[in-house]
């Protein structure tokens, strides 16, 4: 890690006009933009690039994978709410890119991809390694360009931060053609910066909204906040809990959006949705108002639209004005920043006695709760409940936890209670499986003195273990929690529900991956019993590096409570009675 110090201090900024290869533009135009770190993979469109890199204060981390260096990227931005950065050449270099494009793109992660193309003379000429990106990638990008001369490159990739990372942040792509990295142009960093954002002419509150918002809220007997991952992006943290507070109303979370109230807050209430809380979902059906913060009303949230809320006036306030009415139609909209919207309606809102409605929520959930730890016995099978859990309790809740797609990302979001905002990491509008190991290592670049863990499921994790090696070579200090079902254990869910079992093309044979881990020079250890995880948790925190641990869970177990597609969001398929956690042997 003394190199990426070096590296670090080897320039400042240029402040000055002056003659540069479009290359050598391309990292002075990023440490300009307050770039450190960046995740890529060279090629012959890109190498450039790559050559110019040596004379520039950023540090390069190799990845093994291309999909890896967009959710590496994508993991730093979350962490740390800056603008995460990756590269990679032409061709199936920049298509490998789009899975954790799409990634950002479905999750609002302001990410920039630098992409290399064969020269301009030759563009649409079905050139070596050729391939339309700035059209594949249309989609699944806030915007992207092609760029063709050295004189555009600064200006394209400023403005490219400043999209990225301006009203609802994604991702953006700036692909950038072979000769225009070779040849030469005037580089003058504030010449480049892009105008100022256009106010949105919809992001415009008007004072009768506000006034209706705060009436509504007044006069609600059942409000619930719905608490999205937009409060985390605006930084309204403060601002939703005075909200809260002052005005008595508890607040469900989305997935994405937990961590933005402290998880022991007496007003949390936990998650919402298809696994959400039992409790949490019973309140939303029978409240009277719902105040959506940031949040887009997934599907995965609302249950079958028709039957979604419909005791409740909707408030929305969301950034982006095509998010509101898309899904749920509602009475006030408040199209704008969140943490300004909240600013100028707090002081329309009284304080508020709500304690018949908490009273009420704290009686079904009273007979509902499962996630204390008397409600985890040890019936001699080891859980992913028991491991992710004790994880919770040894760290103290303070980790930076990035998670894969499937099981384990709900059983941590049920299991591990988050204080802080940015510090659970998952994929959750595209469900990405094999995002948990590289978003770990973008987590652990931005955050070098967070503990960080990865819980992932074994099928997951085989989509990108080669990172292993750029974990190895990086020197990086992540510990890694395997959740091993022998399953792609969601999928097998699903077929044990509503395909009477039929476990096609589900079960799932793995390498030994405590040997796959030594193999790239890491330590790591299986673990069977509930009786062990504590020690092997501790042994995983006190290694001097890498740490993999190979959880062998239960086969069969599944995530509770559960909403079928096309059901209600109150109507949940419940955990079996007799034992909160069991196996089909104690049945």
């Amino acid at each position: 890690m003394e190199t990426k110090a070096k590296n670090r201090a080897a320039q400042a900024p240029q402040t000055t006009p002056i003659r540069l290869t479009g290359a050598e533009i391309v990292w002075a135009t990023l440490v300009g933009e307050g770039v450190t770190d960046v995740f890529g993979y060279p090629g012959g469109a890109i190498l450039p690039v790559y050559d110019a890199l040596r004379k520039f204060p950023i540090y390069h981390t190799l990845v093994r994978h291309e999909q890896g260096a967009a959710h590496m990227a994508d993991g730093y931005a979350r962490a740390s709410g800056k603008v995460g950065v990756c590269i990679a050449t032409s061709g199936p270099g920049a298509t490998n890119l789009v899975t954790g494009i799409a990634t950002a793109m479905l999750d609002s992660i302001p990410i920039v991809c630098i992409t290399g193309n064969v020269s301009s003379k030759v563009l649409g000429s079905d050139a070596f390694q050729e391939v339309d990106i700035t059209g594949i990638t249309l989609p699944v990008t806030k915007h992207n360009f092609l760029i063709s001369r050295a004189e555009d490159i600064a200006p394209a990739i400023r403005y490219a931060f400043q999209i990225a990372k301006s009203a609802r942040p994604g991702p953006v792509l700036v692909d950038i053609t072979k000769d225009a990295q070779q040849a030469t142009a005037v580089f003058d960093f504030e010449a480049a910066k892009p105008r100022p954002v256009r106010p949105h002419p919809m992001r415009k509150i008007e004072e009768s909204s506000l006034e209706q918002a705060a009436e509504l809220i007044r006069n609600a007997q059942r409000p619930v906040i719905l608490a999205g991952h937009g409060i985390i992006e605006s930084g309204a943290m403060e601002q939703i809990r005075t909200l809260a507070e002052r005005a008595q109303i508890p607040v469900a979370l989305t997935l994405l959006g937990l961590g933005a109230l402290p998880a022991s807050h007496p007003l949390s209430l936990g998650m919402m949705g298809m696994h959400g809380e039992s409790w949490v979902n019973h309140a939303i059906q029978d409240a009277d108002l719902l105040i959506a913060c940031g949040m887009r009303f997934d599907d995965r949230v609302t249950g079958t639209l028709a039957t979604f809320a419909t005791k409740a006036k909707k408030i929305h306030i969301e950034v982006d004005p095509a998010e509101i009415n898309k899904n749920v139609k509602v009475d006030v909209p408040l199209a704008g920043d969140l943490r300004e919207v909240l600013e100028l309606l707090l002081p329309r809102i009284p304080s508020h006695d709500r304690s018949a409605w908490l009273k009420s929520i704290d009686a079904i959930k009273g007979a509902s709760a499962v996630r204390d730890i008397k409600n985890l016995p040890d019936l001699g099978h080891l859980y992913a409940a028991h491991v992710i859990h004790d994880i919770w309790r040894i760290t103290g809740g303070n980790a930076i936890v990035v998670t894969d797609v499937g099981q384990h990302q709900m059983w941590e979001a049920q299991y591990y209670h988050h204080e802080q905002p940015r510090t659970l990491i998952t994929s959750g509008g595209l469900g990405t499986m094999g995002f948990a190991l590289p978003a770990a290592i973008g987590a652990k670049t931005a955050c070098p003195d967070k503990e960080v863990w990865v819980i992932a499921g074994d099928g997951g994790f085989q989509m990108t273990s080669p990172e292993l090696s750029t974990i190895a070579q990086e020197g990086i200090k992540i510990n890694i929690a395997i959740i091993n079902n022998g399953y792609l254990g969601m999928v097998r869910q699903w077929q044990e529900f509503f395909y009477e079992r039929n476990y096609q093309s589900t079960p799932l044979i793995s390498p030994d991956f405590v040997k796959l881990a030594a193999a790239h020079g890491i330590e790591g250890r299986a673990v069977r019993s509930r009786a062990e995880v504590a020690e092997a948790v501790g042994e995983a925190r006190s290694a001097p590096g890498a740490f993999l641990l190979n959880f062998m869970v239960e086969k069969e177990d599944s995530v509770y409570p559960m909403i079928p597609v096309g059901n209600a969001l109150h109507e949940m398929i419940r955990r079996p009675e007799k034992n909160l956690i069991e196996s089909p042997e104690d049945k």
